[in-house]
């Protein structure tokens, strides 16, 4: 069903007036899903709710403006968790008819009966009813939390992506069924509404309340709505026309400056790069408290909402990187504001065009505003998410089949974000920035308040100028799967190198030669040390290359491509010696690919040793993580293996106590960025493996906290209370939740409940699955715990979570439950934990709606089948090269640029 407005002459989309009804038309594109009977198309809804949130329930009424589109008795519409009392069709010159209503809890529908067949035309449906308001994320929550003040206080908010709307008001619940909103709320006179429009009047009512009436919105889908009320405040400014602003519970103004501030920078960035302004009069972000455990934002069309712990800047608890975070949270909503609210898809199969495009949006801005935050390297990290993904069998492709709500909720997956952002930014170097650019302003001109598919945007860009960009497209987005390629031995003739690049399959849980590979049309970029870039999009499975220059050649050049590089011994061991004279996002990039091609058996594990020991201890902080982030993961496998541990633990010693040492326990005014991120990097993996000093630091601070909370800088209190708890005894467990009981905020409460879940005692991450079935966390909170104790146990929390199921459930996003057991199991490395996941699967999910599960039990074998030989070589490379010299450690980041 495509619906089409006609009504888009100019801005005055009459924000300030009701416009007229614009008319839409049912095109019966059968290649549009629906789950609804294509009987009837809205094109406007007024809908009043009362809520009342010490029953945790609401009243409401809907008047639904529509076109019947074919004779029928009968119109379908979603609705979940509500009960109808009055459904009344009205239609000028005829007398109104009461439907009778047959509610379908299972297909979440409503179906109302007419005592007469309707004819084609435009007709009036008012429905009166009632629904719940929920403590997970779905529908109308409500959230509590303590003011700045301590006293309690419960605030509402809507979370309706993909399928919640039905649990608001009755309504054609699908993307493609756009339509025009009036939203009127009743509430607490003291309490301020907030929605997508901003409020045309407030009246005054009887028994302290107040009715407040929202302007009418554009034509938008029904699960961008928002709805939200409680104690706040409002800090705003200007961005060219639009007034932004940051809504926040009352007193946490001052928190909100800096996501105020990156509001108003990214927007007038927006206006510009997307060639079309932003059309509605004001954008708000909204911060909520607690937390989801699988989203922390959503893009509600002028209203976007936000777990407070990503949107608030609190100087007692906020890291830089989570301060980093809320700009690039802040860019990632923001720019769904063009691709996904003004231009939508049209059904869930294509949510890579939301997700994907606003992940690579935000590393766009990031870049652009923050050079200095290292998003390049972010961005290989996004490529690598996906990548552990998508070398499993269980992947799928990015433009995915979805036909239910369950399968529609599991969408949400690295695939669509992370492999949707790193195809982008392969496809845009293949165009050219200027040639993409030109295509995705046409692209949403052409389909503003529209839906579109992903061909659509192809389309465009082919027409701006980047010619065989479909063929391209289609290969990575239509069929799932990493390219490999194996890069043969190069030759070099009068200044040019001769290489022939051999197309094969990434996979970490098939052997080589054991499938037949799919193939693509990779643009691969290549250079020599210090040559020029040449490109080729590979043809078949051989394809010829020449890169001017001679020397070691580098491939995936500047490391935007989606595929990984398989080189042969002698080349590698030639790029591992000229390492430093690499760029550093090749650096980056090459040493990603040699630890994922040695654990899957491409290659033995030394040439990933040989290669993460390459990086200097001056390099960019970013390689610096990320060598210091790989021997961390290494110490972890060895667990349980002292001997193996030790000198794993002396190598990071050796190599990175002196760099903490160098940069300092405490922030350095005008340190670089991402130095500061590495700091709670550093201390957390030194504690983790024994550093004396680290350690002896982690009590004394613990001990100066008790009587001072102010005794550690916000921005490295996790870090330090993480290793506290991580080595607890039950006495400190103890003081952490006397700690917790105690925060002043929500933010600092959920950390320190979180960290109780990490002890490696047993008996006390038994403690703390028992606690988060208790109401002192708080509802949002105690899913986090469990996962929290999953990290290290497990199977404990799995097994707990399968004991406790119903308490559990109530505890997580009725839309998410299956993807939050796929997670806790996920790290396990027990072969009766598959059977566990499979009984639970036969027993709570349709066999459509696996995959989470089958992803987690695909990653659990493929652990249980590498491990023992990556443990094997890497011990084999321990007992050969020893300890690490020690490191004196330059100035980090002083290694020279290149490239």
């Amino acid at each position: 069903m495509r619906l089409i407005p006609v009504l888009l002459a100019s801005a005055a989309f009459a924000f300030a007036a009701p416009v007229a009804a614009q008319v839409q038309a049912d095109t019966v594109d059968t290649s549009i899903p629906t789950q609804l009977p294509r009987t009837a198309v809205p094109h406007h809804y007024a809908v009043t709710v009362t809520p009342h949130a010490d029953s945790m329930t609401f009243d409401g009424t809907v008047s639904i403006d529509l076109n019947v589109v074919q004779p029928t008795r009968e119109l379908t519409l979603n609705a979940a968790d509500m009960s109808f009392a009055k459904a009344t069709l009205t239609r000028a010159g005829t007398a109104p008819l009461d439907a009778s209503v047959a509610m379908n809890a299972d297909a979440q529908t409503a179906t109302l009966t007419f005592p007469r067949q309707l004819a084609p035309g435009a007709y009036r449906l008012t429905i009166a009813y009632s629904g719940k308001i929920n403590t997970q994320a779905n529908g109308l929550f409500a959230l509590d939390y303590k003011n700045p003040q301590g006293a309690q206080k419960r605030a509402l908010f809507t979370q309706f992506e993909p399928s919640d709307a039905r649990r608001f008001v009755p309504s054609w619940d699908e993307p493609d069924y756009k339509a025009t909103w009036d939203v009127t709320a009743v509430v607490p006179a003291g309490d301020m509404a907030v929605s997508n429009m901003p409020a045309a009047r407030t009246e005054p009512l009887s028994g302290g309340t107040k009715r407040v009436t929202f302007a009418r919105t554009p034509q938008m889908s029904s699960y961008l709505l928002f709805f939200g009320a409680g104690e706040f405040g409002r800090i705003t400014k200007m961005a060219g026309k639009t007034e932004v602003g940051i809504v926040m519970g009352r007193g946490n103004e001052s928190k909100a400056q800096t996501a105020l501030d990156a509001e108003a920078q990214i927007l007038p960035y927006y206006n510009g790069y997307f060639g079309v302004d932003y059309p509605l009069p004001k954008l708000d972000n909204v911060a909520g408290p607690g937390q989801s455990q699988f989203f922390s934002a959503m893009e509600n069309w002028g209203a976007i909402f936000t777990f407070e712990r990503v949107l608030l800047d609190d100087p007692a608890v906020t890291t830089e990187s989570e301060r980093q975070a809320i700009f690039g949270v802040e860019a990632h909503e923001m720019a769904h504001q063009w691709f996904g609210d003004l231009v939508t898809m049209a059904w869930w199969d294509d949510l890579w065009l939301n997700e994907g495009f606003a992940s690579w949006m935000a590393t766009k801005a990031t870049k652009h505003f923050h050079p200095d935050w290292g998003a390049e390297f972010d961005a290989i990290g996004a490529r690598e998410s996906a990548m552990r993904q998508d070398s499993l069998t269980t992947t799928h492709p990015i433009v995915q089949h979805v036909r239910t709500v369950e399968q529609a909720n599991q969408a949400f997956d690295s695939i669509t974000y992370s492999k949707g952002e790193s195809v982008i930014s392969m496809l845009e170097g293949y165009a050219g920035a200027d040639v993409w650019q030109k295509g995705i302003q046409a692209y949403i001109r052409r389909h503003a308040y529209q839906n579109t598919r992903t061909d659509d945007l192809w389309r465009a860009v082919e027409q701006a100028g980047a010619t065989g960009l479909t063929q391209m497209a289609h290969d990575f987005t239509l069929q799932p799967g990493v390219p490999l390629i194996r890069v043969g031995a190069p030759t070099c003739e009068n200044g040019v190198t001769h290489v022939m690049l051999l197309q094969d399959e990434f996979s970490v849980d098939r052997k080589p030669g054991s499938f037949q590979p799919l193939g693509w049309h990779v643009p691969v970029r290549a250079m020599t040390l210090g040559g020029k870039v040449a490109t080729v999009v590979t043809q078949g499975r051989d394809t010829r290359l020449e890169v001017p220059g001679c020397g070691p050649l580098v491939v995936n050049a500047g490391q935007t491509g989606y595929y990984r590089s398989l080189y042969q011994p002698a080349v590698a061991q030639q790029l591992r010696a000229g390492f430093n004279s690499l760029d550093s996002v090749d650096q980056f990039g090459l040493v990603e690919d040699q630890v994922a091609l040695s654990s899957a058996n491409y290659q033995p594990m030394g040439v990933a040793l040989d290669f993460v020991s390459a990086i200097p201890v001056n390099a960019r902080p970013e390689l610096i993580g990320l060598g210091l982030g790989q021997w961390d993961n290494w110490y972890e496998l060895f667990d349980g293996d002292a001997a193996n541990q030790k000198r794993i633990a002396a190598i990071i010693e050796q190599r990175y106590a002196p760099v903490l040492a160098q940069i300092g326990l405490v922030p350095k005014p005008g340190e670089k960025p991402t130095v500061s991120t590495l700091r709670p990097q550093l201390i957390g993996t030194l504690g983790r493996v024994g550093d004396p000093g680290v350690t002896a630091e982690a009590a004394r601070l613990f001990a100066a906290m008790q009587t001072d909370p102010n005794a550690v800088p916000g921005g490295l209190k996790r870090a330090w209370l993480a290793l506290t708890a991580r080595n607890a005894d039950a006495a400190t467990w103890e003081q952490i939740q006397a700690m917790a009981r105690n925060a002043s905020s929500a933010t600092e409460r959920q950390n320190l409940y979180s960290l109780l879940g990490s002890a490696k005692d047993e008996a006390l991450a038994r403690r703390a699955l028992e606690l988060a079935l208790t109401d002192e966390p708080g509802k949002t909170v105690s899913a986090g715990m469990i996962s929290s104790v999953s990290n290290r146990h497990p199977e404990l929390a799995l097994d707990f979570v399968m004991t406790h199921w119903n308490q559990v459930s109530e505890l997580v996003d009725a839309t998410s439950q299956s993807r939050y057991v796929a997670r806790l199991a996920s790290g396990s490395d027990k072969a009766d934990t598959v059977g566990k996941l499979q009984a639970y699967a036969n027993q709570h999910i349709a066999a459509s709606s696996r995959k989470p599960i089958d992803q987690a039990v695909s990653t659990i074998k493929a652990r249980l089948e590498r491990e023992p030989r990556v443990k094997s070589q890497v011990a084999q490379w321990l007992q050969t090269h020893g300890t690490a010299p020690a490191a004196t450690a330059p100035t980090v980041g002083a290694a020279p640029e290149r490239g």
